[in-house]
């Protein structure tokens, strides 16, 4: 089995974007050693804080992204960051060519249950002509990234990647500390009959959504004439993982539970990466109303609704929102 640096050298990519994926590696696989310790390593529970979003901490949001943050910066790659734990964002080296965008651990609710949580990244080019490092330089649509990925912290860790060339799947093999190659090629399947969508907030969506998920749930009884399973992990990485590896749609809509912030998912750390990965696997990655890497984005922290998935499922849940 391959290692994934040689992989990405055989694909011509940039040898300093290779030096900041591995960088980053680095630091998600110190993530890995200390979930996979667990209640050992005294990570479990929330702190006493609240990021920028809102959300209580958790022990291991903090440790997760103060991890990421010092090895990027101190890499002299790394023009500034941005993170979801990060008010704004933080420089890096002047010289450096690249900004990252990162989630250290999303779905990191589901730390103390033992389930699936990961480390979702972006990476784009500082760009052209500008000095410093400024919010305004991040404010480039998805189209512009240069390498999305994420790490899924499970039974194994697996680290999920694209550099605009395909998708592949890497292993971590924990006896040599390395991410080897297990998946040449992910695809996502055109059609599926699985969806993935937190049901709870079904009474405030937007009408096209509850007709969609309606006509879903009526299975070969209703208008799809076709039976559906919902599946529901809590953590993106998690769902867009199953979507990648056996298709699906995932979704979390628009909706009006809170009226000051009708998304959910952010489009710098999250919906622009799984976007970039879904559609280098013959996916669709949409709001319902836009392709998702075509938002000109206007702050670092912006949030959008998402649907993403099996080409086919998708764009039948479009035709509902035209």
């Amino acid at each position: 089995m391959q290692r994934f640096v040689p992989v990405l050298r055989n694909d011509n990519v940039d040898l300093d974007l290779i030096s900041l994926i591995n960088t980053l590696m680095a630091s998600c696989k110190e993530i890995s050693f200390r979930l996979h310790q667990g209640e050992l390593a005294d990570i479990l529970g929330s702190t006493l804080d609240e990021n920028i979003q809102g959300e209580t901490q958790k022990k291991l949001d903090v440790i997760s992204n103060q991890l990421i943050k010092d090895i990027l910066l101190e890499s002299g790659l790394v023009r500034a960051i941005a993170s979801e734990e990060e008010d704004t964002i933080v420089a890096g080296s002047e010289n450096g060519r690249y900004l990252v965008c990162f989630d250290p651990l999303d779905g990191s609710s589901n730390i103390d249950i033992n389930s699936l949580v990961g480390t979702i990244f972006s990476i784009m080019e500082v760009p052209e002509g500008q000095t410093g490092a400024t919010e305004e330089m991040f404010l480039q649509p998805g189209t512009q990234q240069v390498a999305a990925g994420y790490v899924l912290y499970g039974p194994s860790t697996q680290l999920v990647l694209t550099t605009g060339n395909g998708v592949r799947q890497y292993t971590l093999d924990n006896t040599i500390g390395e991410f080897l190659l297990t998946n040449e090629k992910m695809i996502i399947s055109e059609d599926t009959q699985e969806f993935a969508v937190n049901m709870s907030n079904q009474r405030f969506w937007q009408a096209p959504m509850q007709q969609y998920i309606s006509d879903l749930i009526a299975g070969d009884t209703g208008t799809r004439d076709k039976n559906f399973n919902m599946r529901w992990i809590a953590a993106m990485v998690g769902d867009v993982h199953r979507v990648l590896t056996r298709g699906g749609i995932f979704t979390y809509p628009t909706d009006t539970k809170n009226p000051k912030q009708p998304n959910k998912l952010r489009l710098m750390y999250e919906a622009n990466p799984m976007s970039f990965l879904v559609e280098q696997a013959g996916g669709v990655s949409s709001t319902g109303y836009q392709r998702i890497m075509e938002i000109q984005p206007t702050e670092i922290h912006q949030r959008v609704a998402v649907i993403l998935g099996s080409k086919n499922e998708v764009d039948t849940c479009l035709g509902y929102h035209k």
